[in-house]
């Protein structure tokens, strides 16, 4: 869904991963990312998160033209940075299709050659019965 606001286009994906899920907004400008109202250096603990975290723009040498807008809920830093990436990712399809080039060097091309556009569908497996967590059984005693 695009929408025009006071001559600003915005772009929007969502992303999952794990427990957590992301509502990106892209939004024309010079790169400042904000997740939950603060700072990505001040949000995200490890710069290899923010790194990951920036791979779909890096790609697509996008990276100075979108001030990118998050609400991210559920689960751990890894996980909301999966998240965060995928909706990046689903915006930056959703900017390529509203504007006109060749299908040589179509971002979708590009993010799925990487594996952005897949979600990661691995989650915690449940508990079993008998068991400690979902496979570890408990310690065996002969006597």
């Amino acid at each position: 869904m695009v929408k025009a606001k006071d001559s600003k286009t915005t772009y929007y994906g969502t992303g999952k991963r794990k427990a957590s899920i992301a509502k990106v907004r892209l939004v024309s400008g010079k790169g400042k990312i904000t997740i939950n109202g603060r700072d990505v250096h001040e949000y995200l603990p490890y710069e290899t998160l923010i790194m990951n975290l920036l791979q779909p723009l890096e790609l697509t040498n996008t990276k100075d033209m979108f001030d990118i807008e998050v609400e991210v809920s559920g689960g751990g830093f890894s996980g909301q940075t999966g998240a965060i990436r995928l909706g990046i990712t689903k915006a930056l399809l959703e900017y390529d299709s509203t504007t006109p080039s060749d299908s040589e060097n179509s971002y979708r091309k590009i993010l799925k050659a990487a594996g952005f556009i897949t979600r990661d569908s691995r989650i915690k497996e449940r508990k079993k019965p008998g068991l400690k967590k979902a496979r570890r059984a408990p310690q065996f005693s002969k006597r």
